[in-house]
């Protein structure tokens, strides 16, 4: 994958937020969180030029580039993080200004017709198959009409996280999928598995907001 343009970006827009974290959920000083911080940086470059390049229609680009700020930043740490110290660590870093701007604009167009096509597709194109840190998922509509599950079988953060020895922290990624359906205001997260804690497949459920 180039480092140029989106995963580029993507440091831009989050190196300051994952340098603050540092401080204030992991106890970090702030002249060792900008020393993490700088050596984090080619790190996080050589992790994203070593994987492959993503399809044009492959909508978990993304996910991939946010795991790997995270592992960046990881492998940099003077100590290894609990799963609950990264799982605060993690969302706290994420959601910045421009994350709840992003969520807020997805909560709109949750479980409209665009939404569901996007999902649909999603299911169809079936990435992992052919990318080993992308995802296969089936898009399953809740009888009830309250909402829709994304179940996945296969995933790229697993991939990754377990190629630079994090496999055990993937959990703190997961949590994040609570917050980023909170914040978009349209839909309540729910979930029963995940591939990380040994489940069959990740069920990602959105109920329309007040139905659960």
């Amino acid at each position: 994958m180039k480092y140029s343009g989106m995963p580029a970006g993507m440091w831009m827009i989050f190196k300051k937020s994952f340098r603050n974290a540092l401080a204030d959920d992991l106890g970090y000083d702030y002249s060792d969180a900008n020393r993490i911080t700088k050596s984090a940086k080619p790190k996080y470059r050589k992790i994203i030029e070593k994987l492959p390049g993503f399809e044009k229609e492959d909508r978990f680009k993304t996910n991939i580039v946010n795991c790997a700020l995270l592992t960046a930043f990881l492998l940099n740490m003077d100590r290894r993080p609990s799963v609950e110290e990264a799982t605060r660590y993690y969302e706290h870093a994420m959601t910045n200004k421009a994350t709840k701007i992003f969520c807020r604009m997805g909560g709109k167009k949750k479980f409209t017709d665009s939404d569901i096509e996007g999902m649909k597709k999603t299911a169809a194109l079936r990435a992992g198959d052919r990318n080993p840190y992308s995802w296969n998922m089936d898009y399953l509509p809740y009888n009830d009409g309250s909402g829709y599950e994304a179940r996945f079988y296969t995933c790229g953060i697993c991939a990754l996280m377990k190629e630079y020895g994090f496999y055990d922290l993937v959990p703190a990624m997961c949590h994040l999928d609570y917050t980023m359906s909170e914040l978009g205001g349209a839909s309540d997260f729910v979930r029963e598995y995940t591939l990380a804690s040994g489940g069959p497949y990740c069920d990602c459920g959105y109920k329309k907001k007040g139905l659960v």
